[in-house]
């Protein structure tokens, strides 16, 4: 009697084959199809841009004339919002992340915590506007500040910085913590000597790519009311400011075309400003996991 009837399993085997090779083409079409569309893009916007790109450029003020207009004010603006939302996040963000990980019991309400802090990240980043705007703006009368404007992005991104923190908290070996506990080691000691050089590289990667979407995002700096023309730098967390993202969307809602190269041309630089921050990231992540 056999057990095995081999005509069967190289049928099944053939089916699988088959199945594997569609599937993987399907993958890899689905992969070239992405990376064409962003090639085109970044075509598009480096052929209308890179003309313009220049010191003027970087260093002139918003005008209504093209030739004249510049993003200083807007650049400016986007390192002053990155002064609140860097430290106001990560402060926040991994602190509630070693506090979930670390300290809180596990039961029904933790858990409830946690899907809660997992809708979150999903939450369209309008409603985060609206909620800044009745908090900060209103409830708080800070006006399209500096300081409302970081906060309502910190609550954007909070919840992506949380749940990266969480897993690389997570992912730390138990065994690194039980040798710490039997050299005498305090919880708190094992926590900030231990845990958490092992989990910045997990920590770094989560929160660039979370201050990476914050300085990108235009939806709820437009419900703050944060103005489309900005004559001013701020010198004050208290002071008005508008953005890179705000600049070009004001410009391409222009109908000139010169315009519309000007804000392909800002969208060079922010995309500059989200290399060099992963690039650092990255570098800070390597030298870290070199010491590990």
């Amino acid at each position: 009697m056999k057990l095995v009837d081999h005509e069967i399993v190289k049928q099944k085997m053939k089916t699988r084959i088959y199945k594997n090779v569609v599937f993987k083409g399907i993958f890899l079409l689905a992969t070239l199809f992405g990376l064409l569309v962003l090639g085109i893009l970044l075509y598009r916007v480096i052929s209308q841009g890179a003309g313009y790109l220049d010191w003027q450029f970087l260093n002139s003020l918003p005008s209504r004339k093209p030739e004249e207009a510049g993003i200083y004010t807007a650049l400016n603006g986007t390192i002053w919002l990155m002064f609140v939302v860097a430290p106001v996040s990560l402060i926040l963000g991994v602190g509630t992340a070693i506090y979930l990980e670390e300290y809180a019991k596990k039961n029904r309400f933790t858990t409830f915590i946690q899907i809660n802090i997992s809708n979150l990240a999903g939450v369209p980043s309008i409603v985060f506007g609206l909620l800044g705007l009745t908090i900060f703006v209103r409830a708080l009368a800070l006006g399209t500040s500096v300081l409302s404007a970081g906060l309502t992005m910190s609550l954007l991104i909070l919840p992506v910085i949380i749940v990266a923190a969480q897993e690389a908290v997570r992912a730390v070996p138990k065994q690194l913590r039980e040798a710490s506990y039997g050299m005498g080691a305090t919880k708190w000691q094992t926590i900030v000597r231990v845990v958490m050089p092992a989990a910045i590289p997990g920590i770094l990667t989560g929160a660039i790519l979370a201050l990476s979407r914050a300085i990108g995002e235009t939806a709820p700096l437009v419900v703050l009311g944060l103005p489309l023309f900005l004559a001013f730098l701020p010198n004050s967390f208290l002071d008005t400011l508008t953005v890179l993202p705000m600049q070009i969307y004001n410009w391409t809602s222009r109908p000139q075309v010169e315009f519309q190269a000007l804000a392909a041309a800002a969208i060079l630089v922010l995309l500059v400003l989200l290399i060099v921050m992963n690039s650092i990231a990255v570098i800070i992540r390597n030298k870290f996991q070199k010491r590990m």
